[in-house]
């Protein structure tokens, strides 16, 4: 199945040789669009696989609407431009976009371009995941302690029996067992403050 591409950029000549180079190598360009249209609506609407930027050098709107489509719909995001200083490159990068390439576009280098900007955005995304996954699990963690801690308090249990308690209450209810510590904890502050 080919890959959809959607297309952003304002000059029309150099988007339909991208778009012609894209159709060679295989890719089907579902949308062509320009930085000033609201892009995370238009990607909401038709779901492409990769983005790719055309431009001679990446404003600060192009590069704000690049964060928000990472951090809203992150997507492989490949940026083709002239410019080639260090701070606009880094600036791209932060900005979310997988690969930064300068000089434009040359179709015979498009699928290697193309597969390292969807393995970086692929490994980007892993990472991402797995800090997500650490936050929680710290955040559960620290939520655990304070349950455990509320219940040997006022229910004179030992460490390993407020826990034992904790685990029997998230499985009952069929949530995790950092949810039943929250709302061990939810239940203390209520009962603390309405007294």
């Amino acid at each position: 199945m080919a890959l959809r591409v959607m297309l952003i950029d304002q000059n029309r000549g150099r988007v339909a040789i991208l778009e012609q180079a894209l159709l060679d190598n295989g890719y089907e360009v579902v949308a062509r669009s320009s930085v000033e249209e609201d892009l995370l609506q238009r990607i909401a609407q038709v779901a492409p696989d990769v983005i790719i930027v055309d431009m001679e050098s990446p404003d600060r709107d192009t590069l704000e609407s690049m964060r928000s489509i990472s951090r809203d719909q992150p997507r492989p995001i490949v940026m083709f431009a002239e410019k080639s200083d260090r701070i606009s490159i880094g600036e791209a990068v932060k900005a979310g976009v997988s690969a930064y390439v300068v000089d434009g576009m040359s179709p015979g280098r498009l699928n290697a371009i193309m597969e390292v900007a969807i393995a970086r955005f692929r490994e980007f995304q892993a990472l991402r995941n797995e800090l997500e996954e650490t936050k929680s699990r710290l955040e559960d963690r620290k939520l655990i302690d304070k349950a455990k801690g509320i219940l040997m308090k006022q229910k004179g249990m030992s460490e390993d029996e407020a826990y034992k308690v904790l685990r029997k209450m998230a499985m009952d209810r069929n949530i995790k067992i950092g949810e039943a510590a929250r709302n061990v904890i939810i239940v203390a502050d209520l009962l603390v403050g309405g007294s």
